[in-house]
């Protein structure tokens, strides 16, 4: 199982109440964890990554283990802690301005 961290405006816009458990089939990178999200819970679909490009969305960013992951590649396998979930996927909304 897969454990996700989302920020709040996204739990409440898909009304999750914590952290998500995913099963995410084959190889637990951040594409994989993304589409299994996007899956169980359909309104996110463009919230954290562009339709059409499936790129993460500017003021999102990604962290596991403590490391930030949002300019890695895709299809790197996440760290094993996460996919074991003795550690979450962090998705975070980035802060701007003054």
């Amino acid at each position: 199982m897969i454990r996700v961290v989302l920020p709040s405006h996204l739990r409440r816009l898909a009304s999750i109440d914590g952290e998500v458990k995913l099963e995410v089939a084959g190889a637990v990178t951040q594409r994989s964890v993304l589409d299994a999200l996007e899956a169980a819970y359909p309104m996110l679909r463009g919230t954290i990554r562009d339709h059409d490009t499936k790129r993460r969305r500017a003021f999102m960013r990604f962290f596991a283990c403590e490391e930030d992951l949002s300019h890695e590649d895709m299809d790197a396998p996440l760290p094993d802690r996460v996919a074991t979930g003795a550690e979450p996927y962090l998705i975070v909304g980035a802060m701007a301005g003054g």
